[in-house]
């Protein structure tokens, strides 16, 4: 099975990622793993990527679909994928579907985490970092790490006029692909205000795996 993940930051997409994989076995690709990977490898596409990177450009889109492309027939994608980052546009997203269908391994659905932006802003800005350890938690946890101690934080792109920032962001550049994937019959929409095993139960159930 093969899917674009979209959710706005927050969502909760990485959780469910996970679960996909962890379950089914699916690969889970993100947009800078790939080129982090071709650069890290010095694959030619990774070379003709990293002068754009150095030069502090964008990537232009057809250099990341012939990565996506590289990536996708490696052995590990042999059970599905999930795209996570790409596409962001629409034209992108035209640019996949040709890619895709020339592998002969269409894209089955368009995956929606969908979360009201007042309790991602809630969830966000209450999200804490442990400055030792890395764990990631909440308000809830205090000022020390339930892990390992380390004093708790809160990260600076998570503080209330950034997190909506990012929200506007995201519904501009992402709310017309959404529609793209709804005329396409392709969008699969599962309310992930809830219970992480929950939600992911009913994406289990929606996309019939």
């Amino acid at each position: 099975m093969n899917i674009v993940l979209l959710g706005a930051p927050g969502a909760g997409k990485g959780t469910q990622a996970a679960k996909l994989v962890e379950k089914f076995g699916l690969c889970h690709i993100s947009t800078g793993d790939i080129l982090r990977a071709a650069v890290r490898d010095q694959t030619p596409l990774g070379v003709k990527a990293k002068t754009y990177m150095d030069a502090g450009d964008l990537v232009p889109d057809d250099l990341i679909i012939d990565l996506m492309k590289e990536r996708i027939q490696q052995p590990d994608t042999t059970a599905g994928v999930i795209l996570d980052g790409f596409p962001r546009t629409t034209t992108q997203a035209v640019a996949l579907d040709g890619m895709l269908a020339s592998l002969s391994r269409p894209l089955d659905a368009a995956l929606l985490i969908d979360v009201d932006s007042e309790v991602i802003v809630g969830r966000l800005t209450s999200r804490r970092t442990c400055s030792s350890c890395g764990h990631i938690g909440s308000t809830a946890d205090g000022a020390q790490c339930p892990v390992c101690g380390g004093d708790m934080y809160q990260r600076a792109d998570d503080n209330e006029a950034t997190v909506r920032n990012r929200l506007e962001v995201y519904e501009k550049s992402t709310a017309p692909l959404i529609d793209y994937y709804r005329g396409s019959d392709l969008l699969v929409q599962i309310d992930g205000d809830r219970d992480q095993q929950v939600v992911f139960d009913d994406v289990v159930e929606k996309l019939g795996l």
